[in-house]
């Protein structure tokens, strides 16, 4: 596949899931980001507000194995990775895969699940396989997490670890729809347009191959040391206790490559990495203060950072290849 493909594959799924999702075009273009460079994405807002229409709309347009799993307070690790169970026609253990085992997973409402439960995905989201009792498997590629989860202060909800959030390569608020929106949303539920209408318009190879091709797009060495000046400046923040990690850097590079790619440059631009920097930084700053933490301001200190450190300016289409 070439890069002019993947904007085209881009403008598909846009427009595809467009049918049913109203607005939400630059949410629909970070998620797609986070799918091509293989990354996980954390749909985070109040009930009510699309987070999980949005993940079924783009599970729905891809031709992948799809599961979703509600998560509950009672919800065990098992439950999510599989059991291995005594079958006495046969007279031996079998292994029963457990939902994880998909392409796409929706992992609904995840901070509703005990602590216990959510560490259960570390080593599947980061390394791409699951042990259990013992034995190693590996997961089939394409394998991505779409998580949504309700603010933190809502009731009955476990805030997610550092380590976890660490391991989402995006953070996204979906944000309540404009007036208009909100009128045209509710001529499309009179008319009964739902999730359930749309049907695969990109097959698991053409995306297997987008998530080889997009690593090919070039990247200036100024603007390496531009992301490395950036997630080093959150370590030294006054008010941070917890920058962001050289994974959060590598996170950054991948998902600045995956979004050029999907706009048609085999380049990255300065601006690539200044329209991904909060979705892909934010959710992994902790703050000196807990009660600081207060909604917005984690995403505040990126653009105040972004706003002093200084950008690039040579001609970075060429010099970078």
């Amino acid at each position: 596949m070439e890069i002019q493909g993947m904007e085209r594959m881009n403008q598909q799924l846009m427009d595809h899931v467009g049918k049913v999702i109203v607005g939400k075009e630059h949410t629909i273009e970070l998620v797609m980001t986070a799918i091509i460079a293989s990354g996980h994405v954390l749909l985070e807002d109040v009930p009510g507000t699309g987070k999980t229409m949005l993940a079924k709309s783009v599970a729905s347009s891809l031709d992948c194995t799809f599961q979703r799993i509600q998560f509950t307070p009672d919800l065990l690790p098992s439950d999510l990775t599989g059991i291995h169970f005594f079958n006495q026609k046969e007279g031996d253990f079998e292994f029963r895969p457990g939902p994880l085992f998909a392409n796409l997973v929706l992992a609904d409402e995840i901070n509703r699940a005990t602590p216990r439960t959510q560490s259960s995905l570390l080593e599947c989201m980061e390394e791409r396989q699951i042990s259990i009792d013992g034995s190693t498997r590996q997961l089939e590629r394409p394998f991505i997490v779409i998580a949504t989860q309700n603010p933190v202060d809502n009731q009955g909800t476990f805030p997610l670890p550092e380590a976890q959030m660490d391991r989402f390569m995006m953070k996204i608020r979906m944000g309540y729809p404009s007036s208009e929106e909100s009128v045209e949303i509710l001529r499309r539920t009179v008319a009964s347009r739902s999730v359930d209408d749309l049907s695969a318009v990109i097959s698991r190879e053409e995306l297997l191959k987008a998530q080889d091709t997009y690593k090919t797009v070039q990247i200036n060495e100024d603007l390496l040391r531009y992301i490395i000046q950036l997630t080093e400046a959150t370590r030294q923040h006054p008010e941070l206790s917890l920058g962001v990690s050289p994974r959060g850097a590598q996170a950054l590079l991948k998902a600045s490559q995956a979004w050029a790619a999907l706009h048609g440059r085999d380049f990255v631009l300065p601006d690539d990495i200044k329209v991904l920097a909060e979705p892909v930084l934010a959710h992994r700053l902790v703050f000196r203060n807990r009660i600081r933490q207060q909604e917005g301001l984690a995403e505040r200190i990126i653009q105040e950072l972004l706003n002093q450190t200084e950008v690039p300016t040579e001609n970075l289409a060429t010099s970078g290849r």
